[in-house]
């Protein structure tokens, strides 16, 4: 993700809206939804809108999707044999497993 992320950036160098190259004194603004397109103001923001309200609603979506499925580090002392969930980190405050409430 972070690659296309970085591929984007490069290309999109200009205002979605109205082609503004982005110099030194003229600082784009990345779309708040998608990341994926840059406007030079609120006005071109708000513009360039409707031909870009679906495919950023898309495009958050995906980053929502990924964000939220996205597998956890490595924070917890394994499965538990039983239910196979993870167990929890202080596994010594706990007589009876808190994910399958069995006690091992």
């Amino acid at each position: 993700m972070s690659s296309n992320l970085a591929e984007d950036e490069n290309v999109m160098m200009c205002c979605a809206a109205c082609g503004v190259a982005e110099v030194d004194d003229t600082k784009l603004k990345k779309c708040n939804g998608c990341y994926l397109v840059k406007y030079c103001g609120v006005k071109c923001q708000r513009n360039h809108r409707p031909q870009h309200k679906r495919e950023c609603k898309k495009r958050a979506a995906e980053l929502r999707d990924e964000i939220l499925f996205k597998q956890p580090e490595s924070s917890h002392l394994g499965d538990c044999p039983i239910c196979c969930l993870p167990l929890p980190i202080d596994n010594d405050k706990f007589i009876m497993m808190s994910c399958c409430c069995k006690k091992i």
